[in-house]
C-alpha cells in the first residue's frame, strides 16, 4: 500500500504522543510524593532517568525489535530492520492510517518510557540509580519489546498466532498487558529480589506531600486521554468512545476505592481518590475502545475495589512494594484485561490493534475471548516476571542493587545525588540515627 498522508490522523497522534510523554514527570510527582522528603528528588530522577535511557534504546534498536519483521517464530521484530529509525512511510506497520512512519514510533516511544518509570514505585528508597538505569536499558530491551511485538507488532499474539487461531484475537487496546501487566510483576519480582526498606513495618514511612500526589495523579489522567484515544490511530469515534471511557471509568473507580476506604478505614483520604484515579485509568486501558459507557462503569468499579483490596497484600505476604505498582498496576492491568472478555461490545469495528476479536460472554460472544484474555494475561505474567528475576539477580550479582543501610536511613537523594529537595538535612552530610554526620 503506497502512503498518503492524513493531516487529521497525523495531528491527533502527535498530539496524543505529546501527551503520553507527559505522564511520566506527572509519574514523577505522583511517586514523589508518596515517599518520604529524604527520597523525594531520587524517586523524580528514577522518571526522569527513565525517560533518558529508554529514548536512546528505543531509536537504535528498541523500536525494531517490537515492530520490526517477525524473527524466532514471532518472540520479537528483527532489531536491524529499522536500526537507528532508518524506515520508510511505505514500510509503517500503520500506513494504512495515513500517519508517518516515525509519528507512530515516537508515539510507541512514550509507551515503552512510561512502562519502564512504572517500576519503580516497587523498588523506591533503596537503590543505586547507576544499578536502575542499567536495569532500565536491558529490560526495556528483553523484556518489553518483545512483549510489545507479540501483541501490537504482528507477532506470537496477532493474526497468525496460535492464540488467535485457536482461541479469537486477543484485545489489548492500550496496553493492559503490553504496560501495566508488564510493569506491575517486573515490579513485584524487583521488590522480592532486592528486599524490603530497612525499618519496614516497623518505621513510619507516610506519604510527605499529599498535594504532591494529587497533582501527579491530575496530570497523569489528562495524558491518558492521549494514552487511550490515541491508541486507536485515528481521529474517529472509536478514538471518541475511548476517551469517554477513560474519563467514565476513571471517575467511578475512584468513587469506588474512596466507598471501599470508607467501609473499612472510616476515612475517605486524599491518598485514595488519587490511587484510586490511577487504578481506574490501568483497568480501562486495554478494554478503552471496546466497552461501551456500562461496561466502562463495571471496569471502574471492580477495580476501584479490587485494587483497595490488593494493596494490603503486601503486608500479608511479606513484599515491600513501596508504592502499590503490584495493587494498582499489575492487579488493575489483570482486571481490564480479563473483563474484556466479559464486557467487550465492539471488538470488530476494525482497529490496527484486533481484527477478528469477539464479543464478550455477557453480550453473546460465549467464553472464547474470556479464554483469550486470561491466556495472554497470564503469558504476559510470567514472561515480565520470569525474565525479570532473572535480570534483576544478574544486576544483584554484579552492580548491587542496595545503597548502604547508613545512607537509606539518612536519606537517598544526599547519598545517591548529593542533594536534598527541603533544607532539612544540610549538603553533603548524612544522617545516622538522629546524629548527623559531615561527609
Amino acid at each position: 500500500m503506497d502512503f498518503s498522508l492524513d493531516t487529521g490522523n497525523t495531528a491527533w497522534l502527535l498530539t496524543s504522543a505529546s501527551l503520553v510523554l507527559l505522564m511520566t514527570p506527572a509519574l514523577a510527582f505522583f511517586y514523589g510524593g508518596m515517599v518520604r522528603g529524604k527520597s523525594v528528588l531520587n524517586m523524580l530522577m528514577m522518571s526522569f532517568s527513565a525517560m533518558g535511557v529508554v529514548g536512546l534504546v528505543w531509536s537504535l534498536w528498541g523500536y525494531s525489535l517490537a515492530f520490526g519483521p517477525n524473527v524466532a517464530a514471532g518472540w520479537f521484530g528483527n532489531p536491524f530492520t529499522n536500526f537507528g529509525l532508518t524506515i520508510s512511510d511505505n514500510a509503517s506497520p500503520v500506513t494504512a492510517f495515513g500517519i508517518p512512519a516515525l509519528v507512530f514510533v515516537g508515539f510507541q516511544a512514550t509507551f515503552a518510557v512510561i512502562t519502564v518509570a512504572l517500576i519503580s514505585g516497587a523498588i523506591a528508597d533503596r537503590v543505586k540509580i547507576g544499578t536502575w538505569m542499567a536495569f532500565a536499558a536491558v529490560w526495556v530491551t528483553v523484556v518489553y519489546a518483545p512483549l510489545a511485538h507479540w501483541v501490537w507488532g504482528g507477532g506470537m499474539f496477532g493474526a497468525d498466532g496460535w492464540v488467535a487461531k485457536h482461541l479469537s484475537m486477543p484485545i489489548d487496546f492500550a496496553g493492559g498487558t503490553v504496560v501495566h501487566i508488564d510493569a506491575g510483576a517486573a515490579g513485584l519480582a524487583l521488590a522480592l529480589l532486592v528486599g524490603k526498606r530497612h525499618g519496614w513495618r516497623k518505621d513510619p514511612m507516610r506519604p510527605h506531600n499529599l498535594p504532591f500526589v494529587m497533582l501527579g495523579a491530575g496530570m497523569l489522567w489528562f495524558g491518558w486521554f492521549g494514552f487511550n484515544a490515541g491508541s486507536e490511530l485515528a481521529a474517529d469515534g472509536t478514538a471518541g468512545r475511548a476517551w469517554i471511557n477513560t474519563f467514565v471509568a476513571t471517575s467511578v473507580a475512584m468513587l469506588a476505592w474512596l466507598a471501599t476506604e470508607r467501609f473499612r478505614d472510616g476515612h475517605a483520604t486524599s491518598l485514595g481518590a488519587a490511587s484510586g484515579a490511577v487504578a481506574g485509568l490501568v483497568a480501562i486501558t486495554p478494554a478503552a475502545g471496546t466497552v461501551d459507557t456500562y461496561g466502562a462503569i463495571g471496569v471502574g468499579a471492580a477495580a476501584g475495589i479490587l485494587c483497595a483490596l490488593a494493596v494490603g497484600l503486601k503486608y500479608r505476604f511479606g513484599f515491600d512494594d513501596s508504592l502499590d505498582v503490584v495493587g494498582v498496576h499489575l492487579v488493575g492491568g489483570l482486571v481490564g484485561t480479563v473483563m474484556i472478555g466479559l464486557l467487550a461490545t465492539n471488538g470488530n469495528h476494525g482497529s490496527f490493534y484486533f481484527p477478528g476479536s469477539q464479543d464478550g460472554l455477557l453480550y453473546g460472544g460465549g467464553f472464547t475471548q474470556l479464554a483469550t484474555q486470561v491466556v495472554v494475561a497470564l503469558a504476559a505474567m510470567v514472561w515480565s516476571f520470569g525474565l525479570t528475576y532473572v535480570i534483576g539477580w544478574v544486576f544483584k550479582r554484579t552492580m548491587g542493587w542496595r545503597i548502604p543501610q547508613e545512607a537509606e536511613i539518612g536519606g537517598i537523594d544526599l547519598h545517591e545525588h548529593g542533594e536534598t529537595a527541603y533544607e532539612t538535612v544540610t549538603q553533603g552530610s548524612v544522617l545516622t540515627g538522629q546524629k548527623e554526620i559531615r561527609a
